[in-house]
């Protein structure tokens, strides 16, 4: 999994892998959940990537808009 920068330094996600399709992110917690186009659409994890990557705002984005719409728990 790649490290997540964290820019705000107050983020519950720690890591992420994006695949094709999907996202699988891991919280401070060490729970770690896949994302898919199915279980929270196509846009959702468009933009979940783009925040993986920037390095920000993925954690408040999964609280506010994608909730629990993973498809399923890894751990």
């Amino acid at each position: 999994m790649q490290r997540y920068k964290n820019l705000s330094g107050e983020s519950g996600v720690i890591a992420y892998d994006i695949g094709d399709r999907s996202i699988t992110v891991r919280f401070s917690g060490g729970e770690r959940y896949l994302y898919t186009d199915q279980s929270a659409g196509a846009g959702n994890i468009a933009e979940m990537q783009r925040l993986a990557t920037l390095g920000t705002g993925l954690s408040t984005y999964i609280s506010q808009v994608v909730k629990d719409r993973y498809e399923r728990k890894l751990d």
